[in-house]
């Protein structure tokens, strides 16, 4: 599929000013030249163009709010000049799979004042005796080349969970919107346990009263029974009082 058509579907309706991240990997550019990104891209911050076939990034349009740009597996032998220029936010960059062989090469990123990591995996230039001090002597901004510091740490996982976050604040927002879920759910779960409590109060005051109704109607019915006895045995005494008077 061309480059051109394969942006066109993947702006789903969208105005070009309102897409914050574009892949068109596996596409393919009718000459070698970046097709179809224009600078009405101008919220873009991420674009993936891997294995295009891109000879060059000099048609790249100005981006600047691009801060992650990946264009591997493609033919790029030189040509970065552009990229300071137009994409002056760029934090990360990788052009693994191209064809760079030298380190001069590279100098252009020079001007890429935020850039902190470079991934130049497959790249001829990685077969050269001291490639890796000599990329961060000539980066001096770069931190991480090709995942590694320069005393060989691996790049934190939090720092590719950055390059794809939402804007600064977001994840603050769901902090605190999480803090009050757990305040609402503790609250939630002190009130069920006191209603249960009272429940139980109140199952217990009914069950104290069942018993003492119970009682009463005992001490009711022996009271009957009392009041029955009396009456028969007075009922007795008046008929012997009755035979007596004979």
């Amino acid at each position: 599929m061309e480059m051109k058509k394969r942006i066109s579907l993947e702006l789903r309706n969208r105005s070009p000013a309102e897409v914050r991240e574009l892949v068109v990997d596996s596409c393919r550019s009718a000459d070698g030249e970046v097709e179809g990104v224009t600078e009405e891209f101008s919220a873009l911050e991420v674009l993936s163009m891997v294995n295009v076939g891109l000879g060059s990034l000099a048609k790249l349009p100005a981006l600047p709010k691009l801060r992650k740009l990946e264009v591997s597996d493609n033919s790029i032998s030189g040509g970065l000049d552009a990229l300071a220029e137009k994409c002056p936010n760029l934090s990360y960059l990788n052009l693994s799979g191209n064809h760079i062989k030298e380190l001069s090469s590279l100098q252009p990123l020079q001007n890429l004042k935020n850039l902190k990591s470079l991934d130049l995996y497959s790249c001829g230039v990685t077969a050269a005796d001291g490639y890796r001090d000599a990329v961060f002597r000539l980066l001096p901004q770069v931190v991480y080349l090709d995942g590694f510091d320069p005393d060989d740490n691996e790049v934190p996982e939090s720092n590719d969970e950055d390059d794809e976050a939402g804007p600064p604040g977001d994840e603050d927002e769901d902090e605190d919107e999480d803090e009050d879920e757990e305040d609402g759910s503790e609250v939630g779960l002190s009130y069920l346990m006191k209603e249960g409590i009272q429940d139980e109060e109140d199952d217990g005051d009914y069950v104290e009263e069942e018993e003492d109704d119970e009682e009463e109607e005992e001490d009711g019915e022996d009271d009957d029974a009392l009041a029955q006895g009396e009456k028969r045995k007075r009922d007795a005494d008046d008929e012997g009082d009755d035979d007596d008077d004979e």
